[in-house]
């Protein structure tokens, strides 16, 4: 027997201003489930969850942790309840209360230790407590393990089948396809904030429930790049080293190329992508760009002489968040767009226009904040940005961290479509299945240092983790 819901939502809408994030969902969740909800980036996930959340006896852990970082855990955790004595704080009591909250979760941390100073993983297991601790029992989960490493992502599932077992309900909103049907029993898919379909997970394998997230499937985005033959030579490094970081990188890079670059956490590969891009000014070697040298340190040079980064952190350093999407498209070039100092308008928006349109970029507006669209959409600004730009060679860094699948298959394709328009791209990825799929060849760092190179035809993930690990 399928068991009674516990919610059950019907034509539930939200809208904020220029944009409908739910319209009419109809959506039953069952008590003591743990219930996925899925969907590409703007699907109205978070907003649906959020909704469940403020539910009474609902609460939410949130991807991006909300807490005064400079207070004591205890402090944290009692925020809006203290317990007082006349106007006297009870410091010792809200410490064992603190304790209390904590130990039901196995979460072994001093209740007056500063947040600020406690890694992700511990801060979302005093999130988890406070919830509990106020009697939620209802849990959504928002992206929980997007800043975790794999041992603390296993500890927050071994957390989350021991809150089941004491018949805590949880709807887990994610993109990790492996996580969804390793923790989920039933899953609910939305696209463009309309429910699509709810169904047992065993009725779901990964390919039908791409198909349902995004309405077409993945294979329409298979690199065309791969067909051409690459031309002449636009990136050339030997030798460049920089002291404790990476040491005597050689390579080329040739028009219509995607050069892939694998390695562990630490091996280098972000660092030597600031490196060519003129971010790091203790780099030494040789780069030549489009067969003239390139001078180390100078990001301006860099991006005069048509080299591009896209960075791993987006919201830190891709983006200005308080700007609009015109204006984070067009602030690289804005003196190709002045005249005496001023900026012309009109070919601002013109141009912003072009590659607004030409990604795909789904706002309601070029006027519309950076801060307010999706995780895959913003990335689509950061590549617009340097496509506008015209940059001959592009560096891509985690293109596809944090976006859903929907997305990643649209930046892919995005990738492929800069490669075949003759420029190249140097691709980084801790995701193997993206450095196999997009990369015309795959170079591999390993400690700072090549550890080799492999064609696509002989590169597969036990080949790359055989020279990633040093694996014999």
């Amino acid at each position: 027997m399928t068991p009674a819901p516990l919610i059950h939502f019907q034509s539930v809408s939200k809208r904020f201003p220029g944009v409908q994030a739910l319209h009419c969902v109809d959506l039953p969740i069952a008590a003591g489930s743990c219930h996925a909800l899925v969907g590409e980036n703007g699907a109205g996930k978070s907003t649906l969850g959020k909704i469940l959340a403020g539910r009474r006896s609902g609460a939410m852990v949130h991807q991006e942790l909300l807490f005064c970082e400079n207070l004591s855990v205890a402090e944290n955790l009692s925020l809006g309840r203290l317990p007082a004595r006349a106007t006297f704080l009870r410091r010792r009591r809200m410490e064992q209360l603190a304790a209390q909250w904590l130990e039901p979760i196995d979460a072994r941390i001093d209740p007056r230790r500063r947040v600020g100073e406690l890694p992700v993983s511990q801060q979302q297991l005093v999130q988890i407590a406070a919830a509990i601790g106020r009697g939620a029992r209802i849990l959504v989960f928002d992206e929980p393990t997007s800043s975790l490493a794999h041992a603390e992502s296993e500890r927050l599932f071994d957390l989350i089948a021991r809150l089941r077992r004491r018949g805590v309900t949880m709807i887990y909103v994610s993109h990790r396809m492996d996580e969804i049907f390793r923790l989920c029993d039933t899953i609910s898919v939305l696209r463009d904030g309309r429910h699509v379909a709810t169904r047992p997970a065993a009725e779901y394998d990964r390919d039908s429930l791409v198909h349902d997230m995004i309405g077409r499937p993945v294979s329409d985005y298979f690199p065309g790049h791969l067909a051409a033959q690459p031309g002449q030579e636009l990136l050339r490094v030997e030798g460049l080293s920089s002291p404790g970081r990476f040491h005597d990188i050689s390579f080329s890079l040739r028009r219509g190329e995607v050069l892939g670059l694998a390695g562990l956490v630490g091996a280098g590969r972000t660092e030597l992508a600031e490196a060519l891009f003129g971010l790091d000014p203790h780099a030494v070697g040789r780069v030549w760009l489009k067969g003239r040298p390139l001078a180390l340190g100078r990001p301006r040079r860099a991006l005069e002489r048509g080299l591009g980064l896209v960075p791993e952190d987006r919201k830190r350093h891709g983006l200005v968040l308080s700007l609009r999407a015109r204006e984070n498209i067009t602030l690289p070039i804005l003196p190709r767009l002045s005249r005496l100092t001023w900026v012309r308008r009109r070919a601002e928006r013109r141009l912003a226009r072009e590659f607004f349109d030409r990604l795909s970029v789904r706002a309601p507006s070029l006027e519309t904040p950076a801060r307010s669209l999706s995780g895959g959409n913003q990335q689509k600004l950061v590549i617009a940005r340097w496509l506008a730009a015209r940059c001959d060679v592009l560096i891509v860094d985690e293109p596809t961290r944090g976006v859903d699948v929907g997305a990643k298959a649209e930046i892919h394709g995005l990738i492929d479509r800069v490669a075949r328009d003759g420029n190249a791209v140097l691709l980084i990825s801790s995701e193997l299945p993206e450095v196999l799929n997009l990369s015309t060849r795959i170079l591999v760092l390993r400690e700072g240092r090549l550890a080799g190179e492999l064609s696509r035809d002989a590169a597969d993930q036990a080949a790359l983790l055989r020279l990633m690990a040093r694996l014999d």
